[in-house]
């Protein structure tokens, strides 16, 4: 079968193929009223080598979704549909420059600074919705920083790491795809299976009534009670206009693992309780993002 993608290096057209309707989600986090972007952050061990990120892109990354690779347009009705166009890849590269011979400490202050830049750029809407920036600059926690912009409306978090995470290669095995290691034996599972079967039905109740409280808690929430104010929320009036500083934190796989195994689970409220804690302490800013270091993948 013939593709419809294609891949350019200057301008762009419209190129043939089905239009595919765009999911009331994605509609929502891309409209007048907001425009949600994902930042992932990738930490290289080795100098980052740029001429390498074209081909992948074009050979890995674009076929991995359509929605990579096309627009979000309105129809005569106005339905929204995505649109599929021809790439230029080169407008979509970001590579950041910045004086050299600094410090560790002076990049680090540079990188922070230009994920506090891109977090608030809105992306351009008459090209796919993502970006890559290319950090090249040494900081105390990487060699190299590849950070991905995507819009929210492509996916959601955990389709988009995993398509991400499907672009790199293990370093003992290149031809195995990325695992985590798991904490659990065997047999460990299987008992949990079979206890799960037992506890279907008081846990699918408890599950349903969860549902019913927190979609009621919902409905007052907007529309009668007013979220309470907290050095996280002040509740001031034109706070989107005021200047945004992006903060991070790094959690390696180690402590997530200390972390479940002292609680049972671990999930993404849960670290962002602890990021607000730590967030508290140090200081206010209005804008967050984690960055979970894998060690090496």
């Amino acid at each position: 079968m013939k593709s419809n993608l294609r891949i350019q290096t200057k301008g762009k057209q419209n190129i043939g193929g089905g239009d595919e309707p765009v999911s009331p989600t994605g509609q929502y986090f891309n409209s007048k009223a907001m425009s949600i972007s994902i930042l992932a952050v990738l930490e290289i061990e080795v100098p980052i080598d740029d001429s390498v990120v074209m081909p992948q892109l074009r050979d890995v990354f674009l076929p991995m979704n359509p929605k990579f690779s096309s627009i979000m347009v309105s129809d005569k009705k106005g339905v929204r549909q995505w649109k599929r166009v021809e790439v230029n890849l080169e407008d979509h590269v970001k590579v950041p420059s910045f004086p050299k011979r600094l410090s560790t400490t002076t990049y680090d202050d540079h990188f922070d600074e230009y994920l506090s830049k891109i977090s608030i750029e809105p992306l351009p809407q008459d090209r796919p919705l993502w970006e890559i920036h290319i950090f090249k600059y040494s900081t105390s926690k990487a060699a190299g920083h590849c950070i991905f912009k995507l819009h929210h409306a492509l996916g959601d978090g955990y389709s988009l790491m995993g398509a991400l995470l499907s672009c790199v290669q293990r370093v003992d095995n290149p031809s195995l795809p990325v695992t985590f290691p798991s904490t659990r034996s065997s047999s460990q599972v299987k008992r949990n299976k079979t206890r799960d079967v037992i506890c279907c039905l008081p846990r699918a109740l408890s599950a349903v009534c969860r549902g019913v409280c927190d979609f009621g808690w919902s409905i007052l929430k907007t529309t009668c009670i007013a979220d309470d104010k907290t050095p996280i929320r002040s509740g001031n009036q034109g706070m989107s206009l005021h200047p945004c500083k992006l903060s991070t934190i790094a959690l390696s796989l180690d402590q997530i693992k200390l972390i479940k195994a002292k609680l049972g689970t671990v999930s993404y409220p849960f670290l962002v309780f602890i990021y607000y804690v730590y967030f508290y302490l140090k200081l206010l800013c209005h804008v967050v993002i984690f960055t979970i270091s894998t060690d090496r993948i």
